[in-house]
């Protein structure tokens, strides 16, 4: 209770504080609607082209054959625990949004050395049978050592995002847009105003 009136401003900063707070709330709730933030919970693909940078690698991965066992978070996110992976989310995507809302994002992005070690380690979580299989040391004495000295994406660089990085190199790839945020009741125009506008248009043609 201490703490709680140490808090509380002084009566005459009441009203003002509150009309304060509920506008800093109503901001925070609005940009939570307006960047779909609910939706970078889950794991579906088509969230990672709420920003159109991303459609050159959405449109990849669409063609790939990886579409049809992996979503995005498979590869680029840690799966160690559940908490590193939504710690790992927040703090990527974090830096995503910065970026993307200050207009700084560049034609061509590349992966940070972070994010290329954890797609290295979900490499290993699905293809750890090509590492341990001991038959394929039949094909090569060197087998061994290529594949516990180097990383995955030293070979397999192309998969499966292919060569395509930048903006430019595709600028008509088809991706699924992101829905309207604008609310049903704002897109559609009111009768009232569709009866104005019906009216000042039949009296300008007289």
């Amino acid at each position: 209770m201490r703490l709680l009136k140490k808090l509380m401003p002084p009566d005459r900063w009441k009203l003002p504080v509150i009309i304060a707070s509920g506008i800093f709330v109503g901001l925070g709730i609005f940009s939570f609607y307006i960047s779909n933030a609910p939706s970078y919970l889950g794991d579906k693909p088509e969230t990672c082209i709420n920003c159109h940078i991303m459609a050159p690698q959405y449109q990849t991965w669409v063609h790939s054959s990886h579409r049809e066992v992996t979503n995005c978070n498979d590869c680029h996110v840690p799966h160690n625990n559940l908490v590193n992976k939504y710690y790992f989310k927040a703090k990527d995507g974090l830096r995503h949004a910065t970026i993307f809302t200050l207009r700084r994002e560049p034609q061509v992005i590349f992966i940070k050395d972070e994010g290329r070690e954890v797609v290295h380690r979900n490499c290993i979580r699905c293809h750890a049978e090509l590492i341990t299989d001991s038959r394929l040391l039949a094909y090569n004495r060197q087998t061994h050592e290529f594949r516990m000295d180097r990383r995955c994406a030293d070979c397999h660089r192309e998969t499966p995002h292919g060569r395509v990085n930048s903006l430019s190199s595709v600028p008509w790839a088809r991706v699924p847009l992101p829905g309207s945020i604008v609310p049903e009741w704002l897109r559609k125009p009111s009768t009232q105003h569709q009866k104005l506008t019906t009216h000042e248009t039949s009296s300008g043609n007289n």
